[in-house]
């Protein structure tokens, strides 16, 4: 069965397919499709998950393997294949085919196939798959349907968007999705749940036109301990919200934490392609990850939550030394 992004989460309420085929070249959108379709299944009792990538040197044994074995802890397993290539060739397909003639009752596979061809799409494995499973294709996103998109994006943060502020925030972004997202998300922060008209979009555009806030992890990414702090400054006279600035550092901490785990286990390359940090980035990662231990990393985590108290109100301090402390030492050369 085939079906389109908003159609998911009613399915997945009534119903899990055994197989789900997610592919496309909108990124925000595939992930988010990967997750609705992991929480369904972690509600259903896919406690375990296994992860395989197709690559060059890919044993499609592994897929049979893995569905056949049995944990010792865990009686439902969440399978996730992750397609890196435009196509899977014969025995891919062979290997797919055979799955979904019998797919295991404790079993649930996954398929993530964000660079998968046009006509990959009418090939035998997928139309195997289409047959007992579900299919969704995620599109770009223009025009109209981008303007729908953002409002209803707002509506579901508790944002009630007077007529003409998801054109004007289409616009803002450009049909860049990842972008829109993070627009709402700032919006949702500087003004919480209620009406939000015109005027204080433009304001809130107009801040982040004078300074970047993302250009505060970045700097201190890449070590540069001066910027911090003249960015900090610049936030801080602006009026932009601690909370904003709060959000923007626990973030990117939250990302640094896992992939530093990850990388610990996996190696730096799947745990980049797992927590979708974009290649433009990966070289001030990979240097603040040269000097920042997952530990330290916790603690400035913890300490974000002492940050968001005090923003609070819940205890006393200064927010903005709170956070700059945070900044200072996330960007610590040693």
């Amino acid at each position: 069965m085939r079906i389109q992004y908003r159609q998911l989460a009613d399915n997945l309420k009534r119903t899990l397919a055994p197989v789900y085929l997610l592919c496309g070249d909108e990124p925000l959108q595939l992930g988010e499709a990967a997750t609705e379709v992991r929480t369904a299944a972690r509600a259903r009792g896919f406690e375990e998950r296994e992860r395989l990538e197709y690559e060059t040197g890919f044993d499609w044994g592994h897929l049979a393997a893995t569905a056949d074995a049995r944990s010792l802890f865990c009686a439902r397993k969440l399978i996730e294949l992750r397609l890196t290539t435009p196509r899977i060739g014969r025995e891919g397909s062979e290997a797919v085919r055979a799955y979904c003639r019998k797919p295991a009752a404790d079993n649930l596979l996954l398929i993530l196939a964000p660079a998968l061809e046009r006509k990959e799409l009418q090939a035998k494995w997928v139309q195997e798959l289409d047959r007992i499973g579900c299919i969704l294709q995620v599109r770009q996103i223009e025009g109209r349907q981008l303007v729908a998109w953002i409002e209803q994006r707002l509506r579901a943060r508790g944002l009630r968007p007077e007529p003409g502020v998801a054109e004007l925030l289409s616009e803002r972004v450009e049909g860049n999705l990842p972008a829109a997202a993070q627009e709402v998300e700032k919006l949702w922060l500087l003004y919480g749940a209620g009406d939000l008209d015109r005027a204080r979009l433009a304001s809130a555009i107009a801040d982040s036109a004078r300074y970047d806030l993302f250009d505060l992890p970045d700097a201190a990414l890449s070590g540069d301990r001066a910027r911090v702090h003249r960015i900090l400054v610049t936030l801080a006279a602006e009026g932009t919200a601690p909370a904003l600035v709060l959000w923007a550092l626990a973030r990117e901490l939250r990302m640094l934490a896992a992939v530093s785990h990850a990388a610990r286990h996996g190696g730096t390359a799947a745990a980049f392609r797992t927590y979708n940090v974009w290649e433009s980035r990966q070289s001030r990662v990979l240097a603040a990850l040269k000097r920042l231990s997952t530990d330290h990393l916790r603690v400035l985590l913890i300490r974000c939550a002492t940050a968001d108290r005090t923003i609070k109100g819940l205890t006393t301090g200064d927010p903005w030394q709170t956070l700059a402390t945070i900044a200072d030492d996330l960007a610590n050369t040693g």
